[in-house]
């Protein structure tokens, strides 16, 4: 098929969806300035060459892109369902995607989260100075008089899932729920390399749902996309947005 043709497709699958579910890896978040990791110029592709790691502007200065908008242009003509997302840069919710349709299963850079209730603070909500007592991350030891949870007071800790930490349990069983009952599910910007996350396209398609993956790297055999793009992101996802509106206002 010719690019045009299948974003007219996908654009017509969105379109007849009543469940659509977006899953996005770092390659959505490139054109913001942030490196990926396993594509041409990623941060372990570049590991792996002995090279340095790939330039990235400063978390201040870092800001949603054009993809990132596209997905709100879902949201706001009722076609977006749920967004599940491998990436802790916030950008999802920067963009003005709700909490409550989002679930970032590596974490958020600019919350904790306590161990007891399991309740989301910004690190100046609860006072948390990095210059004294750290990132907060899971394994990092306890510091006399850091700040604990203001509503259970047990022991907070940052958001983020490094390697070998757990995923939040309530938005992995979120995300697997969502990822079942979906019609389309769209990948964006994942090597789907990273588990139990890339479970979640398995879980949609053998249930049913249509899957549509738009990434520039390689992906394993086994997703087997019922529609696949190769192109980068910002060329095609504001693409299908524009004719997704063409045939809802036919509609």
């Amino acid at each position: 098929m010719e690019l045009d043709e299948k974003i007219e497709l996908a654009a017509k699958w969105i379109s007849d969806s009543n469940n659509l579910v977006i899953f996005t890896g770092a390659g959505i978040s490139t054109h913001s300035g942030l490196p990926d990791y396993r594509g041409p110029d990623g941060v372990w592709t570049r590991r792996d060459k002995n090279l340095p790691p790939p330039k990235s502007l400063p978390w201040d200065q870092v800001k949603p892109n054009a993809a990132h908008y596209a997905i709100i242009e879902l949201l706001k003509i009722g076609k977006l369902n749920y967004v599940i997302s491998q990436n802790v840069d916030g950008l999802h919710a920067k963009s003005g995607i709700p909490f409550e349709m989002l679930a970032e299963l590596h974490g958020n850079r600019y919350f904790m989260k306590c161990l007891g209730c399991n309740t989301k603070f910004t690190y100046e909500e609860v006072g948390w100075d990095k210059s004294i007592w750290g990132n907060g991350y899971r394994t990092d030891k306890v510091h006399r008089g850091q700040p604990n949870c203001p509503k259970c007071n047990d022991r907070l800790i940052s958001s983020i899932v490094n390697f070998g930490d757990p995923l939040p349990s309530d938005e992995l069983e979120e995300a697997i729920n969502r990822s079942i009952r979906s019609d389309v599910f769209f990948v964006i910007g994942s090597s789907l390399v990273v588990y139990p996350a890339a479970d979640l396209p398995l879980y949609a398609k053998k249930n049913g749902a249509k899957l549509i993956i738009l990434n520039r790297g390689e992906i394993p055999l086994i997703f087997n996309p019922d529609l696949r793009f190769h192109e980068d992101i910002i060329d095609v996802l504001p693409q299908i947005i524009e004719k997704l509106k063409e045939i809802e206002e036919k509609d």
